[in-house]
């Protein structure tokens, strides 16, 4: 439990705000040495990513339990509650208590909760890694949203590629788990790893919620699928351009052309595919084609 001993006060994403956070000084692998044994009948030493409950509180009312690695515990509490539309004032935050001695993260604010148990009430399983929820506010604001459309060059998209291939070391090490980056250009900003995608990009919403930064110069790419709340999410980022390794799916794709979000999917190499947005899109490092197949 907290105790005055072993607590640390110091956070870099809480530096530019003046709500307080309390951290165990606890710390939390985020993979493990496991013995495996191979095809060959052979034992060997593999790491494996880690998987923790992290309960968030708000007001000491406990809200959802989530899985995950447990990288940036207070940034993934604030920018699911903040995702979720629970939480909207940054100014009304007063404190972070993060204990990894029994796995929770409480979020103290002065922002009426009046409406709480009106929008748990509210919940949609999504297709979330495992099996998501998301509850009433989830959609509060979507209207209101507008988006710049920025343009972008074919040759950005493949540098970018490039660069975030150095990333995702936990995925190199272990497997098993989703990237997520705020990238600029073909530079990468913040890069996330957790073992669900939508905790990657709730982590970095909770960064930016707490730095102030704005997304409309912003590019965000995951290594998942482009579902309908993923693109929402990202577009409650500000974010106008998501590029995913992955796929997307039939109503993310919708919810980007109403949104104005340029979907681009299938990023891997010099391979992509535009979903919506296409003439944000300058074609300047198109690579050869490939020969037409003969019967």
């Amino acid at each position: 439990m907290l105790s005055p001993s072993n607590v640390q006060n110091e956070c870099p994403a809480l530096s530019q705000h003046k709500p307080s956070l309390i951290k165990t000084d606890t710390t939390v692998p985020l993979t493990i040495a496991v013995n495996a044994i191979d095809e060959n009948g052979e034992r060997v030493e593999k790491h494996i990513a880690c998987e923790r409950p992290l309960t968030v509180y708000l007001n000491w009312r406990p809200i959802v339990t989530l899985m995950t690695l447990g990288a940036r515990a207070e940034s993934l509490a604030l920018g699911y509650l903040k995702n979720q539309g629970f939480i909207s004032d940054l100014k009304q935050l007063e404190s972070v208590i993060v204990d990894w001695d029994v796995n929770s993260a409480a979020i103290i604010t002065s922002e009426s909760t009046a409406d709480l148990e009106e929008k748990l009430s509210e919940k949609t399983v999504t297709t979330g890694c495992g099996q998501g929820t998301v509850y009433g506010g989830f959609m509060d604001g979507l209207d209101d949203i507008v988006l710049p459309q920025p343009q972008l060059k074919q040759s950005m998209i493949y540098s970018l590629l490039k660069n975030i291939s150095t990333y995702n070391e936990t995925y190199k090490n272990a497997g098993a788990v989703h990237g997520c980056g705020l990238c600029q250009d073909d530079q990468i900003v913040d890069f996330v790893e957790d073992v669900g995608r939508h905790n990657a990009v709730d982590t970095l919403a909770g960064e930016m919620w707490l730095k102030q930064d704005t997304g409309n110069n912003k590019l965000f790419y995951t290594t998942g699928r482009l579902t309908s709340e993923m693109v929402i999410k990202v577009a409650k980022m500000g974010i106008p351009i998501v590029l995913s390794r992955s796929g997307a799916t039939q109503m993310g794709l919708e919810l980007a052309q109403k949104l104005g979000i340029t979907m681009i999917a299938r990023a891997k190499g010099k391979h992509f595919l535009i979903y919506h947005g296409a003439e944000n899109v300058e074609l300047d490092a198109m690579p050869p084609k490939r020969p037409a197949k003969t019967s």
